[in-house]
């Protein structure tokens, strides 16, 4: 008896293969009020654990480590931008990674994601730069972003940002000994790249209606964050503020931060302002999407993550 071949295709494309969805779910769209917010996951960063807790125990910082299956040595950083729809403006909050840097293979995905979600960058109104560490602004860097964007694209960034990278001070970070020259790059070439579309504010400014950023300091002397406020709704994009273990441990110092102590006071009065109103928060550095309610606890707080509507 002879056999017919048949070409049978796979249930499932090969993982990656252009043309193809992602297998996992990248971006996530929530609506406050009137305000359309889409979060879109820039990939993981793998880090050393140390960095999340450099002011306590290996005991201490095992132990938390532990208790969510997680390694001892090294864990995936979460990476997380997002797009802000109010009005007629378009804003994108940072930009992710980007490609200039190897050791960061599992990132820099924020500028593909947003073009397959069928977003033209061109469209984009507004940015606003939470802060100008090289996993915010080297989206921004790849080569041929900027032509992409719109020629009278506004970039919002606090002033005491630029004039902090003009000379950047590492004295109290603990940090991978190849990150600081790598942020300096970064920065300068971000500065050097967009000088011309960065409009510097100083402690607050409205981007859009119901759309404001507001310096905070702490992580780096310009940090800000994002308010998304309307018809009684609010959504806090707390940028580099806010890490997953601090909400258990906020006095928990991270390697990454510039004034360490500001850093706390920062946290705990971001996640008092969230406990009190009910409002939503979102971050950089927290598991995709990243977005979710925060409940006091006799010891700290407690991250409650929205329930996804699909």
């Amino acid at each position: 008896m002879s056999q017919t071949t048949h070409n049978v295709q796979p249930v499932l494309a090969p993982i990656g293969k252009e043309g193809f969805g992602e297998l996992v779910s990248s971006r996530y769209a929530v609506r406050v009020g009137d305000v359309d917010v889409l979060l879109i996951s820039d990939g993981v960063l793998p880090l050393p654990t140390s960095t999340m807790s450099t002011n306590v125990s290996e005991a201490d910082r095992n132990e938390w480590f532990d208790n969510r299956f997680l390694q001892r040595d090294m864990f995936d950083w979460a990476l997380n931008i997002a797009l802000i729809r109010s009005g007629d403006k378009l804003i994108l909050v940072d930009s992710g990674v980007g490609d200039g840097f190897e050791y960061f293979t599992r990132a820099g995905q924020s500028v593909m994601r947003l073009e397959t979600a069928g977003i033209d960058l061109r469209a984009i109104t507004d940015i606003v730069v939470t802060h100008m560490h090289m996993d915010h602004v080297g989206g921004l860097n790849n080569d041929g972003v900027k032509a992409k964007l719109r020629p009278d694209v506004r970039i919002h960034v606090a002033a005491a940002e630029v004039e902090f990278w003009k000379n950047p001070d590492f004295s109290k970070t603990v940090m991978p000994e190849t990150v600081p020259p790598a942020l300096r790059k970064a920065a300068a070439k971000f500065v050097e790249l967009y000088g011309e579309h960065i409009v510097p504010f100083d402690k607050t400014v409205e981007v859009a209606p119901g759309v404001s950023a507001r310096v905070t300091g702490g992580h780096t002397p310009g940090h800000c964050v994002v308010d998304v406020a309307s018809n009684g709704e609010k959504l806090t994009f707390a940028g580099d503020a806010i890490f997953e273990v601090g909400f258990e441990h906020p006095e928990w110092q991270n390697g990454f931060e510039h004034d360490p102590e500001g850093a706390v006071d920062v946290r705990i009065q971001l996640f008092e302002e969230a406990a009190r109103t009910g409002s939503m928060l979102a971050a950089a550095h927290v598991a995709f999407p990243s977005i979710g309610h925060v409940a006091r606890t006799d010891t700290g707080y407690r991250f409650v993550p929205v329930q996804w509507d699909y």
